[in-house]
């Protein structure tokens, strides 16, 4: 999401918080919950060329996101009780909220648990293996790097890169058009080709493309010793964090399968909850949707934007998420968020963002899940 983009959500969020109309119409339409989704959790201060910054929280900003949820009246529970509740609903009991993390990230040992376990609040931690083990590419965190450390960079022509196409990259606003320019076709192109790009750009950076996983993500001894804490909750999130929805059928299904099955076996939990990487339209559709069925998964989350209503009761699969990222770390933000308003005009607004989307060929926000 661009600068201005971002600064006309938050003015929407905060007119929606300040004029009350959300809270008047909260009974009404945020429905029977909410699952929230979030990365990092980190106190360390914002570097000036950070990209990827959505993804990261601070502390002191989950731990009020956990009051404030509660203030608005939700129950936070575990996953499992949340599809208990979606499956025997119960009109007396208050809406739900659980708390999700994606990709398995140190940080979320180091830093969410112990706010979380100060409140008692259940969370799940959605793993890929490959992480685990070290071999993972988080390409977003890599590109960062490549573009940080480089004054120039060629664009490869399978990114429609002209010839001896250069992008300056010395300052901070060339950096930022850099990472655009290069961001949006890798995310939205052919998941190993964009993977193969991509190391070869941190290649001629002098870049190792695996540092990011390794410094970053747990590995199997540090989720063992995660997953023996009561409160959370061990899913899935593909082999490899690749997006499902770009993938042959045979893949995506090994992809999917074999991260649960994997797991289970290194953690020995009964692995019963999914996350889709990426999670956009574009990376997970109906057919996936149908294989986390098959494969028997008890829920998956998606990145689409909204609140737990009763339809969602008989699509298990294809669940949506509140996202908690880091530029909307205020108050006011969330407490909009949580009426449900925001996302009831956003599906209002669907049609309209899906004909912009076939006329100018791009998506309409970033996601990174």
């Amino acid at each position: 999401m661009g600068r201005s983009s971002t600064q006309l959500l938050r003015t929407v969020l905060a007119g929606i918080h300040y004029s009350g109309a959300g809270r008047l119409l909260a009974p009404l339409i945020r429905g029977d919950g909410a699952i929230f989704m979030l990365h990092h959790v980190s106190p360390e201060p914002v570097p000036a060329f950070a990209p990827n910054r959505i993804l990261t929280v601070t502390p002191s900003y989950l731990e009020q996101a956990v009051l404030r949820v509660r203030a608005a009246g939700f129950e936070i529970v575990a996953l499992d009780e949340a599809v208990r509740r979606l499956a025997e609903p119960d009109a007396a009991r208050p809406p739900f909220a659980c708390f999700t993390f994606d990709d398995g990230y140190r940080d979320n040992r180091d830093h969410a648990l112990p706010v979380l376990a100060r409140h008692g609040v259940p969370f799940t931690v959605y793993v890929c293996p490959d992480f685990a083990e070290g071999n993972g590419e988080l390409w977003w965190l890599t590109l960062e790097e490549i573009v940080r450390r480089s004054e120039r960079i060629e664009v490869p022509a399978a990114l429609g890169g002209k010839p001896a196409e250069i992008l300056p990259a010395s300052t901070l606003p060339e950096k930022i058009r850099a990472f655009e320019r290069l961001y949006w076709p890798l995310r939205y192109g052919n998941e190993h080709g964009s993977r193969a790009i991509v190391r070869a750009l941190a290649e001629a950076a002098r870049v190792d493309p695996l540092a990011a996983c390794r410094r970053l993500a747990m590995d199997w001894a540090e989720l063992r010793a995660l997953a023996a804490n009561p409160l959370v909750t061990i899913g899935a999130h593909t082999l490899s964090h690749l997006a499902l929805g770009r993938l042959p059928a045979g893949e995506a299904r090994w992809q999917m399968a074999e991260s649960i099955e994997r797991i289970r076996r290194e953690l020995d939990v009964d692995c019963r909850h999914f996350c889709y990487p990426y999670g956009d339209l574009e990376s997970a559709g109906p057919r996936e949707f149908e294989m986390a069925r098959v494969v028997g998964v008890s829920s998956a989350v998606t990145t689409d934007k909204g609140m737990i209503k009763a339809r969602h009761r008989q699509t298990l699969t294809s669940l949506p998420r509140v996202s908690l990222n880091g530029d909307f770390q205020h108050a006011c933000y969330l407490d909009a968020l949580l009426t449900g308003l925001p996302f009831a005009c956003y599906d209002a607004a669907r049609p309209l963002a899906a004909s912009a989307r076939l006329v100018t060929g791009r998506p309409s926000a970033r996601a990174n899940a």
